[in-house]
């Protein structure tokens, strides 16, 4: 659900109904600014009133970036939009070249994008493996070709394929 706050517009990122012992109960939510990518809490009171925002979605391609520039090439037109670092967020993390991934419009504007749950992604630095270490519960950190770092089981070495989590960034399994 996409909501009107203060003249922004924000993604429901998670939200809690919370009713006190004493006082009235109310609503703690987590929210995506769709401009910045940050997260803020709110708290919504019983009498507080939101507007919500129907967004329109295109499923694009991700091709190329240039300077602060990322280039998606619409999947039906061919036509190729350029959205900024800001409208991105944390997604850049995630952005390797023939993604597919649904941009979020806003009255014909771009607002953000819709990963897919998880890509693969290739190690470029970790530090060696462990012989053994597969029976281990042990995790190292490794950068990504996006420049993400995450947390990966000891045996993956530099140049494997694995699969990460978009939603909360972490290594899901190796590719073969």
């Amino acid at each position: 659900m996409v909501i009107k706050l203060d003249g922004e517009l924000f993604s429901v990122f998670s939200k809690e109904h919370i009713a006190p012992g004493k006082g009235r109960a109310f609503v703690q939510a987590k929210l995506r600014n769709l401009k910045s990518g940050r997260l803020i809490d709110h708290r919504f009171r019983s009498n507080d009133s939101v507007e919500q925002t129907l967004l329109s979605n295109v499923e694009m391609e991700y091709l190329y970036n240039s300077g602060n520039e990322f280039f998606f090439m619409n999947q039906e037109t061919f036509e190729q939009v350029p959205l900024t670092q800001e409208v991105l967020g944390d997604a850049l993390s995630y952005l390797v070249p023939n993604l597919a991934v649904r941009v979020q419009l806003h009255e014909g504007q771009p607002v953000g994008v819709e990963l897919p749950g998880s890509v693969v992604l290739q190690v470029v630095e970790t530090e060696p493996g462990i012989k053994g270490a597969a029976a281990q519960a042990q995790s190292k950190p490794a950068k990504m070709e996006t420049g993400l770092v995450v947390q990966v089981p000891y045996f993956i070495e530099e140049g494997e394929k694995i699969r990460v989590d978009t939603f909360e960034g972490n290594y899901m399994e190796r590719m073969k």
